[in-house]
């Protein structure tokens, strides 16, 4: 993992800068200019040095060029056969130098860009996936949609053409001190036959170029100012159509078999829709840029040549000048108006650099300390006894909004415990408060020290790779031989699979939903975990396949401490205790059916083992049990 990849930056710098008004510019290089401090900062400053190198010989041999033109035209106007026929033999090796520099660049620039971009997609997805950050990012900053884009496209888009404009500005600032220089020396002065004695204006063409350039300059920022606003409105619905049809792929199942494909494409329709109002909107401002870049463009070619040709028509400068100093004015005009040429791509980059800077910003305000302080969230620590503790736990909604409030529970090795309640009570919240996914809230949760714990969600993950990787996800190497994971495939019902080990295929897609479920147990007796937390894992599974799969459970992992959230009544007999979470006002509300709970299960569990044929048990006793186990008669029977 990068540096800094699992930490958000140190101190209360997050919660400061959210504060303060946001400065794009210098939030974005804070972060990107890590490249030139971290591990990889000597690769950093050599590719650094490599492209400054380049482009002060690309720029030399600009001016050996400029030079040339002037001995080349002077021979020309001089008719000297001798002395044209030596500067034509310069031409090759001028061509040689110059592609090999600019080849040179073109390296040196590919290789700064592409290590520059790993640097810092790393960086961003380092700390986005580091502390389930990307679980918990949702809650925190609802509004930020796709940030898979922003780390995949929007990082692209906004460190590959920074490469290009910082090599365009630094080439533009050396193109232009250098030929301004050779407009200065070349064309020295003009005389204006203004007032009774005139005015001379030194190095006229260098005054004149800069004057122009400013001109054009503030046209086009004037014209295209609200363009990076427009650049990201635009982007920003194109994140939102790519995450609908997203959405789509993802539930087609679903989708299909409501017929909901008239709907879904309305919706898709009017995403797009969206898309083109916002293109529509850039069209229009571009079309405005474009008569300032396009009369520019007709422009500067002529400019100096008008500007010289005084000096030429009354004998003080030869022609090779001329052409010396139209060839200056021109690159010191391209050089100064280099902010004209590139405002469109500058106006796209400055909007996937926001995009970035938005991801940050959010990732900051997941991490604990840039949040609304330690008395908002759940305190962790480590169980002396082996057991779960929670203790005045109240689990809150990222705005503030009580979910639970003031549950205590303790949980010893090799418990059961099922939590049950309505829906919407925060069975499911409450159950990632104590696998940790969940931190908002206050009170404490004390988990045994360097526990392994495995979640079991209705819907487990299934990666891509072979089967033997699905089994085992998400450790790396297999923790036992294939001879147990089949064993645990058996164990689970999967055994007409035992024979696809190093098959890889899109398991995701081809797995039932009752198949993904037995994949999960197996992960379970394969990896062994002390702590099991199950959300609905056995949905998806008939009434006699749960009951294999949870007495399979019971038997290989006696020790683990099983947490389950429920709604079939058929889960309360593999359990040793009840907790039901109970809607108030102010929060839901825990209570506990513990230990008579356990003996109707183990009496009930009995009865029907070893007297199967001796018809029920006698209706007082029944009616006891039962009350035992709503929770309606608390006092032991006598």
């Amino acid at each position: 993992m990068p540096e800094n990849a699992g930490t958000a930056p140190a101190g209360d710098a997050g919660s400061a800068k959210s504060q303060s008004k946001p400065q794009p510019l210098r939030d974005f290089f804070g972060m990107a200019s890590g490249f030139w401090r971290g591990r990889a900062k000597k690769r950093a400053w050599f590719l650094t040095i490599a492209v400054i190198v380049a482009v002060l010989a690309q720029i030399s041999v600009q001016v050996f060029v400029n030079s040339w033109n002037k001995w080349f035209f002077d021979s020309l106007e001089q008719k000297n056969m001798p002395l044209v026929w030596r500067y034509v033999a310069m031409i090759v090796p001028m061509v040689l130098a110059a592609a090999t520099v600019n080849t040179g660049l073109v390296l040196a620039r590919m290789q700064l860009k592409m290590r520059w971009r790993e640097w810092a997609t790393r960086h961003l997805l380092g700390w986005w996936i580091a502390d389930q950050r990307y679980y918990r990012l949702p809650f925190v900053a609802e509004e930020l949609a796709a940030p898979e884009f922003r780390i995949a496209d929007d990082v692209r888009l906004s460190i590959e053409p920074l490469v290009d404009f910082a090599i365009g500005i630094f080439t533009a600032g050396m193109t232009a001190a250098t030929f301004a220089t050779i407009l200065w020396r070349a064309a020295g002065s003009i005389h204006l036959p203004i007032g009774a004695h005139g005015v001379d204006i030194p190095a006229y063409m260098a005054v004149a170029a800069v004057l122009y350039a400013i001109v054009i300059s503030f046209g086009a920022w004037r014209t295209g100012r609200p363009l990076a606003r427009e650049v990201a409105q635009k982007n920003q619905q194109e994140a939102e159509f790519r995450a609908q049809m997203t959405r789509l792929r993802e539930n087609a199942e679903s989708i299909a078999l409501i017929k909901g494909d008239r709907e879904e494409r309305r919706a898709l329709q009017g995403s797009y829709d969206n898309i083109v109002a916002a293109w529509k909107t850039i069209i229009r401002r571009q079309g405005i840029i474009g008569v300032v870049l396009n009369t520019n463009g007709g422009l500067f070619p002529l400019i100096p040549l008008l500007l010289i040709a005084p000096k030429y028509l009354a004998g003080d400068v030869s022609l090779g000048v001329v052409m010396q100093v139209t060839a200056a004015f021109v690159s010191v005009q391209a050089a100064l108006i280099w902010f004209v040429d590139n405002f469109v791509s500058l106006s796209e980059w400055y909007a996937s650099l926001t995009r970035v800077n938005e991801l940050t910003d959010a990732l900051e305000d997941v991490d604990i300390g840039s949040l609304a302080g330690e008395s908002a969230l759940i305190e962790r620590g480590d169980s002396e006894d082996g057991a779960i503790h929670v203790d005045n736990l109240s689990v809150a909604h990222r705005s503030g909004r009580l979910i639970i409030a003031d549950a205590s529970v303790s949980i010893s090795p090799g418990e059961r415990v099922i939590i049950m309640g309505e829906s919407g009570t925060g069975k499911s919240t409450l159950i990632r408060a104590i696998a940790g996914l969940w931190p908002w809230g206050s009170g404490e949760i004390r988990l045994p020290r360097n526990a392994q714990i495995a979640f079991v969600p209705q819907r487990p993950y299934m990666p891509i790779g072979s089967l033997r990787q699905l089994l085992i996800y998400p450790l790396e190497t297999p923790p036992c031989d294939d001879a147990a994971l089949i064993e645990a495939m058996n164990a689970c019902g999967l055994n007409y699979m035992a024979n696809r080990l190093d098959a890889e295929e899109d398991w995701d897609r081809i797995l039932s939903g009752g198949e993904r479920q037995r994949v999960a147990f197996a992960r379970l007796f394969i990896q062994k975990p002390q702590i099991i937390v199950m959300d609905e894992a056995t949905a998806a599974l008939d009434e006699d396949s749960q009951q294999a799969a949870l007495a399979a459970l019971k038997e290989r992992l006696p020790e683990a401490m099983v947490i389950s959230v429920g709604h079939r009544p058929s889960l309360e007999a593999f359990h040793d205790r009840k907790i039901v979470l109970e809607r108030r006002s102010a929060g839901a509300r825990l209570r506990q059916r513990g230990g008579l709970f356990s003996l109707w299960n183990r009496w009930s569990g009995l009865e029907r083992e070893f007297a199967p044929d001796e018809g029920p048990m006698p209706k007082a006793i029944s009616e006891l049990l039962s009350k035992i186990a709503a929770g309606e008669e608390t006092k032991p029977p006598r």
